[in-house]
């Protein structure tokens, strides 16, 4: 009796293990799955910040905004865009980079994956 108990105790043990095992296995390759989409989303980001020559941060200042939300970025832009007209006695220069920034943003959006816009609505 004391030695059937004794191998169903150990049988159990090695199913136990087993299972946790492949549970860490299917933990890891989810870990690396979601590392590897977060370098390729960086990667991306910084290849747009050195093609429109300006940084995802500095974009935000322009247009004074904290999270990418498409319909704040196009109310802050047209605002400062208005306000910055040459014919209202704005400049120039700061109207192309209020565009500039506009662009940066929308390219940010655009790399952005699926499931990073619903993290970012969320919070």
């Amino acid at each position: 009796m004391a030695k059937y108990l004794a191998q169903i105790i150990v049988m159990g043990a090695q199913v136990v293990g087993r299972a946790f095992a492949r549970a860490l296995q299917q933990e890891f390759a989810a870990s690396q799955a979601a590392a590897q989409a977060r370098n390729h989303s960086a990667q991306q980001s910084a290849a747009a910040s050195s093609i429109t020559g300006m940084s995802l941060q500095e974009a935000q200042q322009i247009l004074n905004i904290s999270t990418l939300d498409p319909e704040e970025i196009q109310k802050k832009y047209e605002h400062l865009f208005k306000v910055n007209d040459k014919s209202v006695g704005g400049s120039f220069y700061l109207q192309s980079k209020v565009v500039r920034a506009k662009e940066r943003l929308e390219e940010e959006l655009s790399i952005q994956t699926p499931e990073e816009k619903q993290q970012k609505t969320e919070t």
